[in-house]
């Protein structure tokens, strides 16, 4: 379906201190990843200075936001800080957002910002990325409303799957993708993300996906056998853009040697 080249990214929030958190970054870096990912939750790193560190403590590695939650910020305030990132790392951020995963309602509060209904919430995205003007785009999507939003303005589309979702139930999803996006399905960039990487699936993991790890969302066997499933995916799917949970940082190593640029 799509020539377009694997990609891999890590997703973390968290670090007990600066340098355990530059030197993931450069692990990262080392091990052939293409980007370093950071979510948006009052319970992880604050996204814009723990991406700002990163980027000085790296050279080619990519950082971006997966995803920031368009009610936590006006969007003028995310186009200065994305505009001062996008700088300082010498091109190398990418803006990723969303309209507020579950939960999210509840660091609004905290903050002092409305939350918002689910249309004003993609309103507010919608003029987030009006505001950040000329930079590359991810837009985080399952939903009528974000599916069109992203199709039409998205560089990068992270498809907000369940982890437990089907390969049947990822191509339904896309299929619709594909009904809204028209002739720009084939200039978008199609990302899943990964929760788990074989069979290791700590207690903490296993209580934040809510499920048994069966599911388009986990990856099992050898380096040689994920590395076929991702390929025969792209074949299928297009999605050619893989994130994971850094906690595999080094698990999955292989993987993205066998595939990275390919």
């Amino acid at each position: 379906m799509t020539t377009r080249p694997f990609r891999f990214g890590a997703v973390a929030g968290y670090a007990p201190g600066g340098g355990a958190w530059t030197g993931l970054a450069r692990r990262a870096e080392q091990l052939g990843y293409g980007s370093l990912l950071i979510p948006d939750t009052l319970g992880t790193l604050a996204p814009f200075p723990a991406l700002a560190a990163a980027a000085a403590a790296t050279t080619t590695l990519r950082l971006g936001t997966y995803v920031l939650s368009a009610p936590n910020r006006t969007p003028g305030q995310v186009a200065w800080e994305a505009r001062t990132l996008q700088t300082l790392s010498d091109g190398r951020f990418e803006l990723g957002l969303g309209a507020g995963r579950p939960g999210a309602e509840a660091d609004t509060a905290k903050l002092g910002v409305p939350y918002g209904t689910p249309a004003e919430r993609v309103a507010r995205l919608a003029e987030t990325i009006d505001a950040a003007g000329e930079m590359p785009i991810l837009i985080a999507a399952a939903g009528p409303r974000l599916l069109r939003l992203a199709a039409s303005r998205a560089d990068t589309i992270a498809l907000a799957m369940p982890a437990q979702a089907t390969e049947d139930q990822l191509a339904a999803k896309l299929d619709e993708l594909y009904e809204v996006a028209g002739d720009r399905f084939t200039r978008l960039e199609l990302n899943l993300n990964l929760a788990a990487i074989g069979d290791d699936l700590p207690p903490w993991l296993r209580q934040q996906v809510g499920g048994e790890p069966h599911g388009v969302g986990f990856l099992k066997g050898s380096a040689d056998e994920m590395a076929e499933t991702l390929q025969k995916r792209r074949e299928r799917l297009g999605i050619s853009y893989i994130s994971i949970n850094a906690y595999y940082l080094e698990a999955f190593a292989p993987v993205v040697e066998r595939l990275a640029g390919t």
